[in-house]
């Protein structure tokens, strides 16, 4: 009974992964990936728990089926996060440097702001929530 009990679980696991999306939150780790794989990255301002574009921009086309296989074999995800509620609060590292990719990328402070960039950190395009389909927006992100 155990073996079928870890077997489950290894195989959910294996499974899981398949379809997860791997969201870097380490710039240089984003680069070398981008660089080693020939694809830009997608560098997102986001406030995961106060700021409802952000939340719709993550439901509505991070999050789906569409979205996720595209970028998988296209981008390097790169997320900075800015929760504001104790509970979500980032350690210390992450959050220093989510605030050093946000005041070399987003000096405005725009929520969420989305910013398509090449291996060596130049901006290529940026964009924020709209109200539109994945696929439209898979084509804005790679018009950029």
């Amino acid at each position: 009974m155990k073996k079928i009990i870890v077997i489950t679980g290894f195989v959910m696991l294996i499974l899981g992964s398949i379809n997860a999306q791997d969201w870097e939150t380490n710039m240089e780790v984003a680069q070398s990936k981008s660089e080693e794989l020939d694809r830009n990255i997608v560098l997102v301002f986001q406030g995961s728990d106060w700021c409802a574009p952000c939340i719709k921009l993550d439901r509505e086309i991070w999050q789906t089926e569409e979205f996720r296989s595209y970028a998988n074999e296209n981008y390097i995800l790169l997320k900075a996060d800015f929760p504001r509620k104790k509970k979500n609060k980032l350690s210390s590292e992450l959050e220093m440097s989510n605030n050093e990719l946000a005041e070399k990328y987003n000096k405005q402070g725009y929520f969420p702001l989305v910013v398509v960039l090449n291996h060596k950190g130049k901006v290529l395009g940026t964009t924020g929530y709209k109200k539109t389909t994945p696929s439209e927006y898979i084509k804005l992100l790679s018009s950029y």
